[in-house]
């Protein structure tokens, strides 16, 4: 390869300095030619500042200040890049060796390919790894994506022809922005599967993927109901946990007797959705 394409990479970071230097060595290390990385910091408090500047100098644009969330972050940060090909790494994430050159290689042999996608693994807060992420999938249509998510978004690179026809993250969401934009960026452009784990996925407690509760998996069902249809199977069950919560809220505090006859009968319907619907929605 005497040209490689230029890869743009965007770490929104708030508040994880405990994980940030190993997302930053990832993709440092991967010794790409033609890299564009970017950090877009929401004015952290707890050293993440510090983290940045001892490799301000390998970088290719730095920012603390206040945003958003990391939806926003993210596009400003692509807004200010000109790379060809573009990704996203969560500050408490990390790239596996050779990520970015097979990515290039993947681009350049699959010309019609718009966004590529390959395997990870999720890791622990030490960096020891779980297991693999078995829900991303190889092939899938449509109506399976706009019910669950089967991309895993640090392994997931896309042209920037494709980011600039879509548009940008939708800035009003909280928790699943990543996976609202794959279900537009799927109408518009192709996407290829890469048979080679890429990313390393961080389970911790303050990782979006594990906050928000009913709040969150309301947002899931919203997104399916405004790309699917109410009926569909994730819209479901995440509406049917309102119920739920709202006999847990009404017995807080109550003495059991009392309050699992007002809990039971709103819990049933989320029961029975995710009985009859397991598998087919996202949690």
């Amino acid at each position: 390869m005497t040209t490689w394409p230029r890869i743009t990479i965007v770490t929104p970071s708030f508040n994880q300095a405990l994980y940030l230097e190993e997302a930053i060595r990832s993709v440092l290390a991967q010794g790409y030619p033609n890299l564009e990385y970017v950090i877009r910091d929401g004015g952290s408090t707890d050293g993440s500042v510090d983290v940045i500047r001892r490799y301000e100098g390998h970088l290719s644009d730095w920012l603390s200040e206040p945003d958003g969330g990391p939806a926003q972050a993210i596009n400003r940060g692509f807004a200010a890049t000109s790379g060809d090909i573009l990704g996203w790494l969560n500050a408490d994430d990390a790239y596996l060796p050779g990520t970015l050159h097979a990515i290039a290689e993947a681009f350049i042999q699959r010309p019609e390919a718009s966004l590529v996608y390959g395997e990870g693994w999720y890791i622990d807060e030490a960096s020891q790894p779980i297991e693999p992420c078995r829900f991303v999938r190889r092939r899938f249509d449509r109506r399976y994506l706009v019910n669950r998510d089967p991309i895993l978004q640090p392994a997931a690179f896309w042209r920037r022809s494709l980011w600039q026809q879509v548009g940008p993250l939708d800035e009003s969401l909280r928790w699943v922005f990543d996976w609202e934009w794959f279900i537009r960026a799927h109408a518009q452009g192709a996407f290829h599967y890469l048979p080679r784990d890429l990313a390393l996925y961080r389970i911790q407690p303050a990782a979006l993927t594990r906050t928000g509760g009913l709040a969150r998996q309301l947002e899931h069902g919203r997104v399916t109901r405004r790309y699917g249809a109410w009926w569909y199977p994730n819209h479901v069950v995440q509406q049917t946990r309102r119920y739920d919560d709202l006999g847990r809220r009404l017995t807080a505090g109550w003495p059991r007797a009392l309050a699992v006859p007002i809990r039971l009968p709103l819990a049933l319907p989320r029961l029975a959705a995710e009985w009859l619907l397991r598998g087919m929605y996202m949690r």
